[in-house]
């Protein structure tokens, strides 16, 4: 099995999904013919956000490891802080914005 290795260098993304402001995204390469997707460490700005976005065909975790925002979900939303773990499942829909003063880091992973 290859070594699957976080990229160092960040990419700089805008308005994703829709949502507001940037995010730094440090992107796993994955190789071809598994369930796995994408697999990143993703670094939203004070005030930024993911935009609501459904996922039909693959489901995704987030896993916060520092700062604090809101997840929303199908119509609800609740804080998200360090150690908590949200798995959307196929068919739902989801966003996460940073409401902190500094950056809100989480790893994402997204599976068929």
């Amino acid at each position: 099995m290859p070594l699957i290795k976080q990229s160092e260098k960040a990419e700089i993304a805008a308005n994703i999904r829709g949502g507001e402001g940037e995010a730094k995204i440090f992107a796993s390469l994955l190789p071809t013919g598994g369930p796995l997707r994408l697999a990143s460490r993703i670094e939203l700005a004070p005030g930024a956000s993911i935009g609501p976005h459904r996922h039909d065909a693959d489901e995704e975790v987030y896993a916060i490891v520092s700062g604090e925002g809101v997840y929303s979900y199908d119509g609800g939303e609740c804080p998200a802080r360090a150690g908590d773990i949200f798995t959307t499942k196929r068919g739902m829909s989801h966003a996460l914005k940073n409401c902190g003063d500094g950056p809100l880091v989480f790893f994402a992973v997204v599976a068929e």
